[in-house]
């Protein structure tokens, strides 16, 4: 595995990858060094066979406070082009965490700002501290949320993604909870335990079917269930149940023992 500067991997013995972003001094603002971090971590960590889920944590007091100022700074007097590459390498390393075969979860301490929250909603889903906040910043420096935008409007719907990066409020955990940001607020003492509880449903299930449940809703939109829709969900299902993982599903529920990927109590 690549030796990072700005990040750091804890592997679990039960398959689960820890990702701390590792810059505390900063927030664990994100530059060119941490994104290209971020993408080669998940790209690996999605392909290796060991690994059933992945946590997205921030070191210190805070998630991660978005783009670093100096980076920005850089950005601001870069040309055109290459402000271009720059964007396109963090949108590529975003999507290469929504699009991670295995199941991806932020644990949110503090702050998530701007690109941050992009972060946050970008994996599957986000436990956070009752002391957390949440704002889509952007405006406030008279950008915009470009590139974290689709992965914002996906966690939170059109219309609060709207609102968020227009106003650039900051909101609370409880908030976050309301519009589906983060699915689930606890204690600060209890991050860990919350954490854990959604790890253990999922390693109880297949890593095959969540995989392709990953693919399948990436597919999916709300609106008409049409002839295609249809056509796409029959076909996967079929696929899938005669897959081994299945059968080895059905025969463990029927015999009443766990199945091969799940480990023992």
């Amino acid at each position: 595995m690549t030796a990072w500067t700005a990040l750091d991997l804890a592997r679990r013995p039960d398959g689960v990858a820890v990702l701390t972003m590792n810059r505390p001094a900063v927030f664990n603002a994100f530059d060119e060094t941490l994104i290209a971090e971020l993408d080669a971590a998940f790209e690996q960590l999605g392909q290796d066979t060991a690994v059933r889920a992945i946590v997205l944590a921030g070191a210190g007091k805070h998630f991660s406070a978005g783009a670093d100022l100096q980076w920005m700074q850089r950005a601001a007097a870069a040309s055109q082009a290459d402000n271009l590459a720059d964007a396109r390498r963090f949108s590529a390393m975003l999507a290469r965490i929504a699009e991670c075969p295995k199941p991806t979860l932020a644990r949110v301490q503090g702050a998530a700002l701007g690109g941050g929250v992009g972060l946050a909603c970008a994996c599957d889903m986000a436990v956070a501290a009752d002391v957390a906040t949440f704002a889509v910043s952007e405006a406030r420096m008279g950008i915009l949320p470009a590139v974290i935008g689709p992965h914002l409007v996906n966690a939170v719907g059109l219309r609060e993604a709207r609102r968020l990066a227009l106003t650039a409020s900051r909101i609370d955990a409880a908030e976050a909870l309301r519009v589906g940001l983060v699915q689930r607020v606890v204690p600060p003492d209890g991050l860990d335990a919350a954490v854990d509880a959604l790890l253990s449903d999922l390693l109880a299930c297949g890593p095959a079917a969540q995989a392709e449940i990953k693919q399948l809703y990436a597919r999916l939109a709300p609106g008409p269930v049409t002839a295609e829709v249809r056509e796409l969900t029959a076909q996967t299902i079929a696929r899938v149940r005669s897959a081994p993982e299945a059968r080895e599903g059905f025969d463990a529920f029927l015999a009443k023992r766990p199945p091969n990927w799940k480990a023992p109590a």
